[in-house]
């Protein structure tokens, strides 16, 4: 087997529930070895979220943390304690990568600040991920995914149906700000771990999650700084936008001349198309609102599915919006290119994951192990890693450090 591009990188995770475990984990899933740190009898908080198969709820049976931590060595440890204080700095020396999402001010009470850190391991990379990072008036503020969204402004242009435009903004769709504050952390990471390669010196990485989200809408926030506008939430652009189908919704993208000659010729040159209200994409724009109620007419009588592989035969930018049922069952590029794996967890038992958004065609992507039971390889890293006897760990477990 080919070795995988980050073979020999070692990573400590510090971390829970989802952005700084999903950073991780795409470090892993690249060939780092990582080793998790979680609370004894307690775990990750993702342990205590869904879903569960069969909505049974149970630690070693969420679908949220079996994703996060594939590829991860689990070890649990009491950083309160001195022991365990004693212990995580020699983690720390064995690591390349530290990645922590605690607030500064614990951090700092702890010993684990970066300036302490870097006496114990000066190549340490240490990616330090907070809501509002490490500076400033707000960075010892806690907060949720929802908090991030919405102080981040993401959280506003969440679109909305005009029908509903008098309604507040609204959450998104599971943890997509997390998820992308852990994307942001990830390419941050592997940037520091290049420069190291090429400097041999290591660095203090400080990951703002409002500005990781932030930076997702550049173009709206552009907009405002240069001219006082703050764009729509019920829609971008009037030929932009959801539309409900005879068994679901599509979205279509109708910017320039070609993709609306293309929509009428896909209609069957309809006579409202004739009207003089949308010769141009100016006209059109004008009068977006009359223009997308003869369309959603239309669209009503039309499959989804259908509707997509026509439109897209025809040139013109669609999409039908699919559950993550459609996705396994009925995708076929996902099929084609094998997106769903079978993991089988020793608690879990096999369920299907999502594998890895790109192919390598050198260091593949593979599975090495699944997500850890609460505590699995303490064994193997404290006995393995660190050099404490089988007495030690018994001492160390009696006494509630690990």
């Amino acid at each position: 087997m080919a070795e995988k591009a980050l073979a020999g990188v070692k990573v400590l995770e510090f971390a829970g529930f989802v952005t700084g475990p999903y950073c991780v984990k795409l470090l892993a899933d690249l060939g780092a070895e990582v080793i998790k740190i979680e609370k004894p009898g307690v775990g990750d908080d993702a342990r205590r979220r869904g879903p569960f198969p069969n909505d049974i709820p149970h630690s070693e049976r969420s679908g949220l943390f079996l994703y996060l931590n594939t590829n991860k060595l689990g070890i649990t440890l009491n950083i309160n304690s001195q022991t365990g204080k004693r212990i995580f700095k020699q983690l720390v020396e064995w690591a390349d990568i530290l990645v922590e999402d605690n607030p500064p001010k614990v951090i700092k009470e702890l010993g684990f600040d970066y300036e302490t850190l870097k006496t114990i391991n000066p190549k340490l990379i240490m990616i330090s991920i907070t809501p509002f990072g490490q500076t400033g008036p707000y960075r010892d503020y806690k907060a949720y995914g929802l908090n991030v969204s919405h102080g981040s402004g993401s959280g506003y242009l969440t679109p909305m149906p005009e029908s509903e435009a008098e309604l507040g903004p609204i959450k998104g769709g599971g943890f997509f700000e997390d998820y992308c504050d852990g994307l942001s952390a990830s390419a941050a990471t592997l940037t520091a771990l290049y420069w190291r390669e090429m400097t041999g010196q290591g660095q203090h990485v400080d990951v703002s999650k409002q500005e990781a989200s932030l930076s997702l809408d550049r173009a709206e926030v552009s907009l405002y700084a240069a001219e006082g506008k703050v764009s729509s939430r019920v829609r971008m652009g009037g030929m932009m936008g959801f539309q409900r189908t005879r068994n679901g919704y599509a979205l279509f993208n109708m910017g320039d001349d070609r993709h609306w000659e293309a929509m009428v010729e896909m209609i069957g040159h309809p006579k409202w198309a004739k009207d003089e209200k949308f010769k141009d994409g100016q006209s059109r724009e004008k009068n977006s609102q009359e223009l997308q109620s003869h369309i959603a007419e239309w669209l009503k009588t039309v499959d989804g599915e259908e509707l997509y592989h026509k439109a897209q035969s025809a040139g013109i930018p669609a999409g039908v919006v699919r559950s993550p049922g459609d996705l396994i069952e009925h995708d076929q590029q996902l099929k084609a290119r094998d997106f769903f794996v079978t993991i089988d967890h020793p608690v879990a038992g096999k369920l299907t994951y999502p594998s890895s958004p790109y192919r390598f065609s050198e260091t593949p992507w593979q599975v090495e192990r699944p997500a850890p039971t609460l505590g699995e390889h303490n064994e193997a890293v404290y006995s393995k890693v660190l050099s404490y006897s089988k007495e030690e760990l018994v001492k160390l477990r009696e006494a509630g450090i690990i």
